[in-house]
Protein backbone atom coordinates (compact mmCIF):
# COMPACT_ATOMS: atom_id res chain seq x y z
CA UNK A 1 0.00 0.00 0.00
CA UNK A 2 1.48 3.22 -1.07
CA UNK A 3 1.73 5.30 2.46
CA UNK A 4 3.37 8.29 0.97
CA UNK A 5 2.53 12.08 1.76
CA UNK A 6 3.07 15.36 0.29
CA UNK A 7 3.08 18.71 1.87
CA UNK A 8 2.57 21.73 -0.14
CA UNK A 9 4.03 23.93 2.53
CA UNK A 10 6.23 22.88 5.42
CA UNK A 11 4.78 22.90 8.86
CA UNK A 12 6.30 23.46 12.28
CA UNK A 13 9.32 21.46 12.99
CA UNK A 14 7.25 19.77 15.90
CA UNK A 15 4.49 18.71 13.53
CA UNK A 16 7.40 17.60 10.45
CA UNK A 17 9.07 15.54 12.88
CA UNK A 18 5.77 13.74 14.14
CA UNK A 19 4.66 13.41 10.79
CA UNK A 20 7.73 11.59 10.06
CA UNK A 21 6.96 9.18 13.07
CA UNK A 22 4.40 7.41 11.09
CA UNK A 23 5.17 7.97 7.15
CA UNK A 24 7.48 9.12 4.34
CA UNK A 25 6.91 12.12 3.33
CA UNK A 26 7.77 14.50 0.88
CA UNK A 27 7.07 18.64 1.08
CA UNK A 28 7.52 22.06 -1.00
CA UNK A 29 11.19 22.83 -0.30
CA UNK A 30 10.39 26.59 -0.81
CA UNK A 31 8.71 29.60 1.59
CA UNK A 32 5.49 29.81 -1.35
CA UNK A 33 2.36 28.22 -2.22
CA UNK A 34 2.65 24.92 -4.37
CA UNK A 35 2.44 25.38 -8.43
CA UNK A 36 -0.72 24.07 -10.25
CA UNK A 37 1.71 21.28 -11.67
CA UNK A 38 3.39 20.60 -8.15
CA UNK A 39 -0.56 19.83 -6.45
CA UNK A 40 -1.08 17.64 -10.17
CA UNK A 41 2.35 15.74 -9.68
CA UNK A 42 1.31 15.39 -5.56
CA UNK A 43 -2.35 13.88 -6.46
CA UNK A 44 -1.17 11.70 -9.11
CA UNK A 45 1.60 10.15 -7.22
CA UNK A 46 0.68 10.21 -3.47
CA UNK A 47 -1.67 8.84 -0.83
CA UNK A 48 -2.27 11.75 0.95
CA UNK A 49 -2.02 15.41 0.28
CA UNK A 50 -1.70 18.03 3.26
CA UNK A 51 -3.39 21.14 1.42
CA UNK A 52 -3.26 24.70 2.77
CA UNK A 53 -6.01 27.26 2.51
CA UNK A 54 -4.28 28.57 -0.97
CA UNK A 55 -4.44 25.18 -2.67
CA UNK A 56 -7.05 25.40 -5.45
CA UNK A 57 -8.17 21.62 -4.98
CA UNK A 58 -10.54 21.85 -7.75
CA UNK A 59 -12.59 19.03 -9.41
CA UNK A 60 -9.87 19.66 -12.14
CA UNK A 61 -7.19 18.01 -9.98
CA UNK A 62 -9.52 15.93 -8.07
CA UNK A 63 -10.25 13.74 -11.58
CA UNK A 64 -6.72 13.43 -12.11
CA UNK A 65 -5.97 11.70 -8.89
CA UNK A 66 -4.20 8.48 -9.32
CA UNK A 67 -5.58 5.66 -7.35
CA UNK A 68 -3.41 5.71 -4.54
CA UNK A 69 -4.77 9.32 -3.07
CA UNK A 70 -6.87 8.28 -0.20
CA UNK A 71 -7.00 11.81 1.77
CA UNK A 72 -6.75 15.71 0.86
CA UNK A 73 -5.84 16.86 4.48
CA UNK A 74 -6.34 20.51 4.90
CA UNK A 75 -4.36 22.43 7.10
CA UNK A 76 -7.30 24.81 8.87
CA UNK A 77 -11.25 24.14 9.38
CA UNK A 78 -12.25 26.31 6.35
CA UNK A 79 -12.52 23.69 3.25
CA UNK A 80 -13.53 26.27 0.64
CA UNK A 81 -10.37 25.53 -1.33
CA UNK A 82 -11.42 21.92 -1.67
CA UNK A 83 -13.92 20.76 -4.15
CA UNK A 84 -15.56 18.01 -1.67
CA UNK A 85 -18.18 17.17 -3.41
CA UNK A 86 -15.76 15.89 -6.48
CA UNK A 87 -13.43 14.29 -3.58
CA UNK A 88 -16.55 12.32 -2.45
CA UNK A 89 -17.58 11.08 -5.72
CA UNK A 90 -14.20 9.71 -5.84
CA UNK A 91 -14.04 8.36 -3.03
CA UNK A 92 -11.24 10.38 -1.29
CA UNK A 93 -11.94 11.71 1.80
CA UNK A 94 -11.07 15.41 2.92
CA UNK A 95 -10.19 15.91 6.51
CA UNK A 96 -9.84 19.74 8.14
CA UNK A 97 -8.88 20.97 11.31
CA UNK A 98 -11.66 22.10 13.79
CA UNK A 99 -12.00 22.73 17.28
CA UNK A 100 -8.23 23.22 17.95
CA UNK A 101 -7.90 26.69 16.54
CA UNK A 102 -11.40 27.75 18.17
CA UNK A 103 -9.33 29.91 20.76
CA UNK A 104 -6.32 31.34 18.41
CA UNK A 105 -8.98 32.79 16.10
CA UNK A 106 -11.83 34.13 18.39
CA UNK A 107 -8.62 36.02 20.58
CA UNK A 108 -7.57 37.44 17.34
CA UNK A 109 -11.53 38.45 16.78
CA UNK A 110 -11.25 40.51 20.14
CA UNK A 111 -7.86 41.74 18.81
CA UNK A 112 -9.25 43.72 16.13
CA UNK A 113 -12.44 44.56 18.04
CA UNK A 114 -10.09 46.34 20.55
CA UNK A 115 -7.63 47.44 17.92
CA UNK A 116 -10.66 48.82 15.71
CA UNK A 117 -12.66 50.75 18.50
CA UNK A 118 -9.36 52.01 20.58
CA UNK A 119 -7.42 53.28 17.72
CA UNK A 120 -4.31 51.53 18.26
CA UNK A 121 -2.95 51.44 14.76
CA UNK A 122 -3.32 54.84 14.32
CA UNK A 123 -1.97 55.85 17.91
CA UNK A 124 0.98 53.78 17.14
CA UNK A 125 1.62 55.07 13.75
CA UNK A 126 1.22 58.47 15.69
CA UNK A 127 4.40 57.66 18.47
CA UNK A 128 6.49 56.33 15.86
CA UNK A 129 6.49 59.19 13.28
CA UNK A 130 5.74 62.45 15.52
CA UNK A 131 5.05 63.66 18.83
CA UNK A 132 1.71 63.89 20.83
CA UNK A 133 0.14 65.67 23.12
CA UNK A 134 -2.90 64.34 25.70
CA UNK A 135 -5.84 66.59 25.08
CA UNK A 136 -10.06 65.92 26.17
CA UNK A 137 -10.94 65.18 22.61
CA UNK A 138 -7.48 63.33 21.20
CA UNK A 139 -7.98 59.97 19.79
CA UNK A 140 -11.13 59.00 21.30
CA UNK A 141 -12.81 55.44 20.33
CA UNK A 142 -15.26 53.42 21.66
CA UNK A 143 -16.17 51.45 24.51
CA UNK A 144 -16.50 48.08 24.72
CA UNK A 145 -17.36 46.53 27.89
CA UNK A 146 -21.14 46.47 28.70
CA UNK A 147 -21.70 47.28 24.83
CA UNK A 148 -23.78 45.40 22.15
CA UNK A 149 -21.99 42.51 20.20
CA UNK A 150 -23.75 40.67 17.41
CA UNK A 151 -22.34 37.28 16.35
CA UNK A 152 -22.70 36.72 12.98
CA UNK A 153 -22.13 32.80 12.81
CA UNK A 154 -22.90 30.59 15.52
CA UNK A 155 -20.41 27.43 15.15
CA UNK A 156 -17.62 26.50 17.56
CA UNK A 157 -15.44 30.70 16.73
CA UNK A 158 -18.31 32.67 16.79
CA UNK A 159 -20.14 30.77 20.05
CA UNK A 160 -16.11 31.17 21.84
CA UNK A 161 -16.27 34.75 20.83
CA UNK A 162 -19.75 35.36 22.07
CA UNK A 163 -19.02 33.43 25.13
CA UNK A 164 -15.98 35.57 26.12
CA UNK A 165 -18.07 38.53 25.29
CA UNK A 166 -21.05 38.04 28.03
CA UNK A 167 -18.47 36.47 30.19
CA UNK A 168 -14.98 38.91 30.09
CA UNK A 169 -16.99 42.09 29.51
CA UNK A 170 -20.54 41.87 30.30
CA UNK A 171 -21.92 42.54 26.66
CA UNK A 172 -25.09 42.12 25.59
CA UNK A 173 -24.62 39.10 22.69
CA UNK A 174 -27.09 38.93 19.80
CA UNK A 175 -26.25 36.09 16.90
CA UNK A 176 -27.15 35.06 14.37
CA UNK A 177 -27.14 31.23 12.35
CA UNK A 178 -28.97 28.89 11.44
CA UNK A 179 -29.55 26.56 14.46
CA UNK A 180 -29.38 27.80 18.21
CA UNK A 181 -25.78 27.52 19.88
CA UNK A 182 -26.33 26.07 23.07
CA UNK A 183 -22.55 27.71 24.02
CA UNK A 184 -24.02 31.52 23.72
CA UNK A 185 -28.06 30.51 25.32
CA UNK A 186 -26.01 29.67 28.12
CA UNK A 187 -24.63 32.69 28.79
CA UNK A 188 -27.67 34.99 28.14
CA UNK A 189 -27.40 35.62 24.50
CA UNK A 190 -30.07 36.62 22.13
CA UNK A 191 -30.59 34.67 18.78
CA UNK A 192 -32.19 37.51 16.05
CA UNK A 193 -32.30 37.39 12.53
CA UNK A 194 -29.77 39.48 10.51
CA UNK A 195 -31.41 43.17 10.07
CA UNK A 196 -32.49 42.98 13.92
CA UNK A 197 -28.56 42.03 14.76
CA UNK A 198 -27.06 44.93 12.92
CA UNK A 199 -29.42 47.43 13.89
CA UNK A 200 -29.07 46.69 17.31
CA UNK A 201 -25.40 45.88 17.64
CA UNK A 202 -22.77 48.06 18.52
CA UNK A 203 -19.92 45.47 17.20
CA UNK A 204 -20.50 43.02 14.40
CA UNK A 205 -18.35 40.22 14.48
CA UNK A 206 -18.35 37.56 11.46
CA UNK A 207 -17.55 33.06 11.81
CA UNK A 208 -18.94 32.11 9.07
CA UNK A 209 -18.18 30.07 6.20
CA UNK A 210 -17.96 30.43 2.66
CA UNK A 211 -20.68 28.93 1.21
CA UNK A 212 -22.58 30.20 -1.90
CA UNK A 213 -25.81 31.38 0.74
CA UNK A 214 -23.36 33.33 2.52
CA UNK A 215 -20.92 35.47 0.18
CA UNK A 216 -21.50 38.99 -0.45
CA UNK A 217 -23.93 38.37 2.95
CA UNK A 218 -22.24 42.18 4.10
CA UNK A 219 -22.80 44.04 1.59
CA UNK A 220 -24.24 48.06 1.19
CA UNK A 221 -27.44 47.45 1.86
CA UNK A 222 -26.28 45.43 5.30
CA UNK A 223 -23.60 47.69 6.48
CA UNK A 224 -26.64 50.36 6.04
CA UNK A 225 -28.43 48.71 8.61
CA UNK A 226 -25.35 49.08 11.31
CA UNK A 227 -25.41 52.03 14.33
CA UNK A 228 -23.33 55.04 12.50
CA UNK A 229 -20.77 54.36 15.12
CA UNK A 230 -20.52 50.65 14.95
CA UNK A 231 -17.60 48.62 14.21
CA UNK A 232 -17.71 45.52 11.96
CA UNK A 233 -15.18 42.56 12.44
CA UNK A 234 -14.19 39.35 9.87
CA UNK A 235 -11.88 36.79 10.78
CA UNK A 236 -13.62 33.66 8.99
CA UNK A 237 -13.81 34.10 5.39
CA UNK A 238 -13.36 37.29 3.01
CA UNK A 239 -15.93 37.09 0.30
CA UNK A 240 -18.85 37.23 3.21
CA UNK A 241 -17.76 41.25 2.60
CA UNK A 242 -17.90 42.97 -0.41
CA UNK A 243 -14.69 44.57 0.29
CA UNK A 244 -16.30 47.62 -2.55
CA UNK A 245 -19.06 48.18 -0.25
CA UNK A 246 -17.30 48.20 2.91
CA UNK A 247 -14.60 50.66 1.64
CA UNK A 248 -17.37 52.96 0.78
CA UNK A 249 -19.09 53.17 3.93
CA UNK A 250 -15.86 53.82 5.67
CA UNK A 251 -15.20 56.22 3.76
CA UNK A 252 -18.44 57.89 3.93
CA UNK A 253 -18.60 57.18 7.88
CA UNK A 254 -21.77 54.79 7.32
CA UNK A 255 -19.92 52.79 9.81
CA UNK A 256 -17.39 54.00 12.21
CA UNK A 257 -14.59 50.97 11.59
CA UNK A 258 -13.33 47.56 10.58
CA UNK A 259 -10.79 44.93 11.56
CA UNK A 260 -10.30 42.86 8.87
CA UNK A 261 -8.17 39.51 8.89
CA UNK A 262 -9.25 37.72 5.49
CA UNK A 263 -9.68 39.96 2.71
CA UNK A 264 -12.23 39.00 -0.47
CA UNK A 265 -9.57 38.15 -3.01
CA UNK A 266 -6.81 37.30 -0.88
CA UNK A 267 -3.79 37.86 -0.90
CA UNK A 268 -4.64 41.45 -2.73
CA UNK A 269 -6.76 43.67 -0.32
CA UNK A 270 -9.04 46.44 -1.78
CA UNK A 271 -6.78 49.70 -2.50
CA UNK A 272 -9.40 51.91 -1.15
CA UNK A 273 -9.17 50.07 2.43
CA UNK A 274 -5.36 50.50 2.54
CA UNK A 275 -5.67 54.38 2.54
CA UNK A 276 -8.33 54.58 5.11
CA UNK A 277 -7.47 55.10 9.18
CA UNK A 278 -10.53 53.58 10.57
CA UNK A 279 -9.87 49.97 9.02
CA UNK A 280 -7.36 47.51 11.13
CA UNK A 281 -5.52 45.35 8.18
CA UNK A 282 -4.28 41.89 9.21
CA UNK A 283 -2.43 39.23 7.28
CA UNK A 284 -4.83 36.53 7.74
CA UNK A 285 -3.70 35.18 11.27
CA UNK A 286 -5.82 34.12 12.93
CA UNK A 287 -4.60 30.69 13.76
CA UNK A 288 -0.83 32.13 14.05
CA UNK A 289 -0.10 31.16 17.42
CA UNK A 290 2.95 28.43 18.00
CA UNK A 291 0.40 26.14 20.28
CA UNK A 292 -2.64 26.29 17.62
CA UNK A 293 -0.20 25.06 14.54
CA UNK A 294 1.26 22.19 16.20
CA UNK A 295 -2.21 21.34 17.33
CA UNK A 296 -3.51 21.65 13.95
CA UNK A 297 -0.67 19.46 12.59
CA UNK A 298 -1.15 17.10 15.34
CA UNK A 299 -5.35 16.41 14.31
CA UNK A 300 -3.91 15.97 10.70
CA UNK A 301 -1.58 13.29 11.65
CA UNK A 302 -4.41 11.61 13.45
CA UNK A 303 -6.26 11.71 10.20
CA UNK A 304 -3.43 9.95 8.22
CA UNK A 305 -3.25 7.44 10.79
CA UNK A 306 -6.52 6.48 10.84
CA UNK A 307 -6.51 6.60 6.84
CA UNK A 308 -3.70 4.45 6.85
CA UNK A 309 -5.62 1.74 9.39
CA UNK A 310 -8.62 1.51 6.73
CA UNK A 311 -10.88 3.85 8.92
CA UNK A 312 -12.21 7.36 8.31
CA UNK A 313 -10.44 10.48 9.17
CA UNK A 314 -11.23 11.37 12.65
CA UNK A 315 -12.22 15.38 11.49
CA UNK A 316 -13.60 14.03 7.85
CA UNK A 317 -15.58 16.88 6.56
CA UNK A 318 -18.82 15.70 5.26
CA UNK A 319 -20.95 17.49 3.47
Amino acid sequence: MNRKVYVTRRMHNTVMRLLGNICEYDVNPDERPATREELFNAVKNYAVVITMLNDNIDAELINAAGPDLKLIANYGVGFNNIDVKAAKEKGIYVSNTPDVLTDATADLAWTLLFAAARKVIEGDNIVRTSTFEWAPKYMLGYDVTRKTIGIIGAGRIGSNMGKKAALGFEMKVLYYGRHPSMTLDAVGATRTGLEELLERSDFVSIHLPLTENTRHLIGANELAKMKPDGILINTSRGPVVDEKALADALARGVIAGAGLDVYEHEPQVEEALKGLQNVVLLPHIGTATFGTRIEMGKVIIKNIEAVFAGKEPVTMVRI
